[in-house]
């Protein structure tokens, strides 16, 4: 049971092309977006979708990966854990952010040619 303590699975449309930085000792780190969908009905019975932004950050040989194979469209399954942090600003306010380390990810859709 522990395995599902705090996994996240998500599939999605990526936002942007990854941003991908080298850190000192070598490791690769990746940033990007994914937008997920969901479509219901109001109470009026009209058609909503709802889009719901998530940040992603994939480290080491994953990064890598993200890097050679995603880009910004590119539908996509995640796999990973929530990491809340919280920082202050420049103006003294601290403020929290809620981002996915993704441990899997697999690109859907067609190959490209």
């Amino acid at each position: 049971m522990n395995t599902i303590v705090n996994k996240v699975q998500l599939i999605g449309h990526l936002g942007m092309d990854p941003e991908v930085r080298t850190l000192n000792e070598g490791r690769k780190m990746a940033k990007f977006s994914l937008a997920t969908n969901e479509n219901y009905k109001d109470a009026a019975g009209k058609m909503v979708e709802n889009t719901q932004w998530h940040n992603l950050i994939a480290w080491g040989k994953t990064a890598e990966l993200v890097e050679q194979m995603c880009t910004k469209g590119k539908q996509v399954a995640v796999e990973g854990k929530l990491v809340n942090n919280s920082y202050t600003d420049k103006e003294g306010n601290k403020r929290y952010s809620t981002d996915i380390h993704v441990n899997e990810f697999k690109v859907l859709g067609k190959k490209e040619s």
